[in-house]
């Protein structure tokens, strides 16, 4: 199976993001609530927004935007268990009106061109996908002069391909390093890229001591962890199951001691695209004008790998 092929579901090896989707407890993704109040903050979303969401899981994002700003939200996942998770829990929260959740790949979304306000593609929205056909998808409904948003994960440095073969399938998503991220979303027609380091627990939009992406034994009590491992029983059989927590140790070290791989925010705008109507008062153009610019795009990054802050004790 290449990693651009969906996982059958009952069949292969669970990764660690389908474990953490297992637990009946509603969590935010990677990041936490700050994380997204800082999304809210950075798009200006308001009463009446018209928000996309991608890779939404159980829409615990979504309700949120919902309930503190009033938008309307759209939610995309791949997974009808969740999609259905996602819709009953919303309709005993009163909010099914508001929010719509429905199950479609993320390199094929289910809308016309150019409809929502705001776009976000969480960490997810990579699973069994090109990254580049999801962003370019994310960028077409999103109409011009709207915000794009990625939060995914990114690798802090150079790392050697049986160690990132490793890391992609224990995790479920497709890390790219922070560059590529933007030259996805530079080829796909977004501009004025802004980015936030989300690694440091102690970064300055995060309250202390909040990891971005806590191990698995550290999410869940015992009780939960039995509950999520018998459902992942049945979905995967035994050999799943005890695949995954043999890695769980290596993996762990990796992402702690190694630090190759954190998390990062991207948020840009949508480029207006130039019309190519005539002019309906061409009597205009005989004044003397300049020339229409052709300044060069924005620079690609090409300073090399970013590398996050030391982790706190």
């Amino acid at each position: 199976m290449t990693s651009t092929d969906p996982r059958p579901p009952g069949r292969g090896v669970p990764s660690m993001l389908d474990l953490v989707r297992l637990s009946p407890r509603p969590l935010f993704p990677p990041g936490g609530e700050a994380l997204y109040r800082q999304i809210a903050v950075l798009t200006g979303m308001t009463e009446g927004t018209e928000v996309l969401d991608v890779g939404c899981g159980k829409a615990v994002t979504l309700e949120y935007f919902v309930r503190e700003y009033g938008v309307h939200g759209s939610g995309i996942e791949a997974d009808s268990r969740l999609v259905d998770e996602a819709v009953d829990r919303l309709r005993d929260r009163e909010l099914g009106g508001r929010v719509q959740v429905q199950q479609a790949p993320a390199d094929a979304l289910p809308y016309r061109d150019e409809i929502f306000d705001v776009t976000v593609g969480e960490v997810g929205m990579t699973t069994g996908v090109d990254p580049a056909q999801a962003v370019r998808e994310l960028v077409r409904v999103t109409r011009p002069g709207g915000a794009v948003v990625l939060v995914q994960l990114v690798w802090l440095a150079p790392v050697d391909p049986r160690r990132r073969a490793l890391l992609g399938e224990h995790l479920g998503v497709q890390p790219r390093i922070l560059v590529e991220w933007k030259r996805l979303l530079r080829e796909a027609g977004v501009g004025d890229l802004h980015t936030e380091d989300w690694s440091d627990p102690e970064t300055a939009f995060r309250p202390g001591g909040v990891k971005p992406f806590p191990d698995f034994a550290e999410l869940f009590s015992l009780s939960e962890k039995i509950g999520i491992l018998r459902r992942a029983w049945s979905r995967w059989g035994w050999a799943g199951v005890r695949s995954v927590l043999a890695r769980e140790r290596e993996v762990h070290r990796l992402l702690t001691k190694e630090r190759i791989l954190g998390l990062d925010l991207l948020k840009g705008v949508k480029e207006e695209v130039a019309s190519s109507a005539p002019d309906p008062e061409p009597e205009a153009e005989l004044e003397a004008s300049p020339e229409p610019s052709t300044a060069d795009p924005e620079p690609r990054d090409t300073r090399g790998l970013p590398l996050f802050s030391p982790e706190s004790p």
